[in-house]
């Protein structure tokens, strides 16, 4: 079996490739490690793979600030720059400039 690359990295900024929110990446799991439950809430004609890495993201979009569970095939790089407001962030990462992130020191994930 060929072990899975992930695409992205942690404190990347990503987006939703369908909806529209975008995020900071703070932990990859190399294939789905969430419930049956949550994988079977996803309409079967828009259902991700399994195989492949998901990622958690301190999401935002217009109205709200959450955390997202979402597969790799979902995800583009969002290089717009535009810093993220979510109040999680300053806890674990520094802005670097430019809608950059850095893994403060210390934050394991």
């Amino acid at each position: 079996m060929t072990p899975l690359v992930a695409k992205f990295q942690i404190g990347q900024v990503v987006r939703h490739r369908h909806f529209p929110f975008r995020g900071i990446i703070f932990d990859v799991d190399p294939v789905f490690a969430n419930t049956d439950e949550w994988y079977d809430s996803i309409p079967e004609e828009v259902r991700p793979r399994k195989d492949q890495p998901f990622y958690h993201l301190f999401a935002e979009n217009d109205r709200t600030h959450y955390v997202a569970y979402v597969s790799e095939q979902n995800l583009v790089i969002d290089d717009s720059e535009t810093p993220l407001s979510h109040p999680d962030i300053q806890d674990w990462f520094d802005e670097t400039g430019r809608g950059r992130y850095e893994l403060k020191k210390g934050v394991a994930n």
